[in-house]
């Protein structure tokens, strides 16, 4: 049985590809070995990396932060030439694409509960100096209240903020 977050996710799968690249593109950057990775599917969760654990709190963060940096400019680079020459009326089809791949992207971006677990198994007890705890304690926090979120759409709201709002006052801001 297909349930309401799965059809989000088959309707916003590029997001979840995007994703779970953006984990796995970091543990290659932090040379990180990763077991297994799939990208897509239907089910809960839509998509996971499994790696082996890092060797630092920093780099267990930023993997698991890793989709917040990487969908977001991706869903704002792929939204850009849309918003360039932004008209309802003119709008192509391959416009219309590309604002589906950037906003459902750009949905994804909010790392899941996992990712602040992962986190938080990083930074607490002796694994990781105060700093690093009065740091990323907020972000954890945040996390879950965007997990929260989702179901008033904040994933959406973000995707769309991303994808459009920021390349917006962007253009703007340069015209």
């Amino acid at each position: 049985m297909i349930i309401p977050g799965q059809i989000i996710s088959l309707a916003t799968f590029p997001g979840v590809v995007v994703h779970e690249l953006a984990h796995q593109l970091f543990c290659r950057f932090f040379k990180v070995d990763v077991y297994e990775v799939c990208y897509f599917r239907v089910g809960n969760p839509a998509g996971y990396v499994t790696h082996e654990p890092p060797k630092k709190w920093t780099q267990t963060v930023l993997i698991a932060a890793g989709p917040f940096f990487i969908n977001s400019l991706m869903a704002a680079v792929l939204a850009f030439p849309v918003v360039l020459k932004f008209d309802f009326n003119s709008l192509t089809i391959s416009g219309v694409v590309l604002l589906w791949l950037a906003i459902s992207i750009g949905m994804h971006a909010i790392p899941s509960t996992g990712d602040a677990k992962s986190m938080w198994k990083a930074v607490s007890g002796n694994k990781a100096p105060l700093l690093a705890k009065i740091i990323v304690s907020p972000i954890i926090a945040i996390i879950y209240l965007l997990s929260l979120g989702s179901f008033l759409w904040l994933d959406l709201v973000y995707g769309v903020f991303v994808s459009l709002i920021g390349p917006f006052a962007l253009v703007q801001l340069i015209s």
